[in-house]
């Protein structure tokens, strides 16, 4: 099994100054930065907020790293510690040493990250493929006292299909068009993260970074009725990676403790097409208000 890294120094290079970059024009307030080591690699990861309460922590999706939630970040530290994630085998900060094969791996990851970070009851925020890790924590290390979830379009509902790698593929070129033409296209393709032009650079110097995680399999019926955490599922209801309507039905008829809302004029760049949305869901969540 092969592991997430960059394909030479001279691509690790110029990504690591992008990154810093980056971290800098979109996280300029106060943080701390922590590489937690575990088995499959050290993890960084970005605290911020008050030192007491329920953390919440966030997954970014796939390609992506903590930074994705920039405009998050000041919203929720100020009513809860937050723990930004650059998620191991993605481009960011994190040096993964060991392979993940599959979800029960991607599992073991993450616990001994909450562990280590001494989380004990948090609230887990994953979008798209970290929505994936987050629910097989909970199918795989379901015993942590009082975790809730709030997952943004997350992948692992349904097979993904031709639509959502043609919806990738309009993204990426639609990202490489001058600035002035990218409200326009982003409209066009449904895409509204390729109008975050520091992330936008950070994905095209990610390109020599060769990533070697486990795809986002569908979870089954099986695992799905196993849920038994307080969670909110967002879905997008102009999604790319899955029928909405019908994901949102499968949850209703097998995950006794699933809450579905379908978010209008939202695909699956969910938290960039209604971040105000998603920030006070999450807040409502992490407060325990799940209702």
């Amino acid at each position: 099994m092969r592991i997430s890294e960059f394909r030479n120094t001279t691509a690790e290079d110029r990504f690591r100054a992008a990154y810093q970059h980056a971290l800098t024009q979109l996280w300029p307030g106060p943080r701390t930065a922590l590489d937690v080591p575990t088995a499959f690699g050290a993890t960084r990861v970005y605290r911020t907020g008050p030192a007491e309460g329920r953390p919440i922590v966030l997954l970014p999706g796939s390609g992506g790293n903590a930074l994705m939630w920039h405009r998050y970040v000041d919203a929720l530290a100020a009513h809860h510690p937050v723990i930004a994630v650059d998620t191991l085998g993605e481009p960011g900060a994190s040096v993964q040493t060991a392979p993940v094969r599959d979800g029960r791996d991607g599992a073991a990851w993450l616990d001994e990250l909450l562990t280590a970070l001494d989380a004990p009851a948090a609230h887990l925020v994953g979008c798209s493929y970290g929505g994936w890790l987050a629910l097989h924590h909970q199918l795989h290390h379901p015993g942590r006292a009082d975790d809730t979830l709030t997952l943004l379009d997350p992948a692992g509902l349904a097979d993904v299909g031709r639509r959502f790698y043609t919806w990738l593929i309009a993204g990426g070129l639609a990202a490489l068009a001058p600035r002035a033409l990218r409200p326009r296209l982003a409209r066009r393709v449904g895409n509204s993260a390729i109008l975050e032009t520091e992330l936008m650079t950070l994905v095209r110097v990610g390109m020599g970074f060769r990533r070697a995680l486990p795809p986002a399999t569908t979870l089954t019926d099986d695992e799905l009725r196993r849920l038994t955490t307080p969670a909110l599922f967002l879905l997008g209801a102009r999604s790319a990676l899955h029928d909405s309507a019908e994901a949102a039905a499968r949850l209703h008829r097998l995950a006794p403790t699933a809450r579905v809302e379908l978010v209008p004029d939202a695909g699956h760049a969910l938290p960039t097409d209604n971040p105000d949305l998603a920030i006070a869901r999450i807040l409502t969540m992490a407060a325990g208000q799940a209702g």
